[in-house]
C-alpha cells in the first residue's frame, strides 16, 4: 500500500518540477566566438586596412525577446593585437528554431599593442553593432549564432599628436552552451 502512494508522490513531484523548469523566464549560457574580417585604422587623412581575426568568450542571460551578455575578445591583425571587454544587448524574434537578432554593445579596449613599433595602445572606449541569426538545436542545449559585426574604437592611441580610430568588421560564429 505504501509503495503505491510513494509512486504517485514521485510522479507528481516530477511533473511539478518539470513544468517549473519548462516555464523558466531566462536561460544562462556560456560560449565561444571566432571571427574573420578586416580592420582599418583611420588617422588624419590616411587609412591602413588589413585582414583581421578574433576569438573570444561570452557569458550571458537569454530571455524570450532579449539577450544580454558579457564578452571578451582577442583581436589581431598583422600589426596590432588587442584585448576588448564588451557588454552587449540583443533584441530577437522568438521563433521556434531560427531566431534573427539585432544587437549593440559598449565596452573598452583594455590592452593593445602595435607590433611594428612596440607602442602600447591606451585604454579606449569601443562600440559595436551586430546583426545575425541563432540556430536552436532542439535536442541539445546548444545554440549556434552566425553574425556580422562592426566594432568602432575612437582614439586608440596618441603618438606624435596623431589619434587614429579603429574600425573592425567581421563575420562571426558563436557557439553557446545553454544551462
Amino acid at each position: 500500500m505504501k509503495l503505491k502512494y510513494m509512486g504517485i508522490l514521485t510522479a507528481a513531484l516530477m511533473t511539478v518540477s518539470g513544468a517549473a523548469n519548462a516555464e523558466s523566464l531566462f536561460d544562462v549560457y556560456v560560449g565561444a566566438t571566432i571571427g574573420v574580417g578586416g580592420a582599418t585604422m583611420y588617422a588624419n587623412d590616411s587609412e591602413l586596412s588589413r585582414s583581421a581575426q578574433s576569438a573570444g568568450a561570452v557569458l550571458g542571460l537569454d530571455i524570450p525577446v532579449f539577450r544580454f551578455e558579457l564578452e571578451y575578445d582577442y583581436m589581431q591583425t598583422k600589426e596590432t593585437r588587442m584585448h576588448i571587454g564588451m557588454i552587449n544587448a540583443y533584441a530577437k524574434l522568438p521563433l521556434p528554431a531560427v531566431k534573427p537578432y539585432l544587437g549593440v554593445g559598449i565596452g573598452n579596449i583594455f590592452d593593445g599593442k602595435e607590433q611594428n613599433t612596440g607602442f602600447e595602445m591606451e585604454s579606449a572606449a569601443a562600440y559595436q553593432a551586430m546583426l545575425g541569426v541563432t540556430f536552436d538545436i532542439p535536442v541539445l542545449p546548444i545554440d549556434i549564432d552566425v553574425e556580422g559585426r562592426a566594432l568602432y574604437a575612437p582614439d586608440v592611441y596618441d603618438i606624435a599628436g596623431e589619434k587614429p580610430d579603429y574600425l573592425q568588421y567581421e563575420a562571426r560564429l558563436k557557439l553557446r552552451y545553454v544551462f
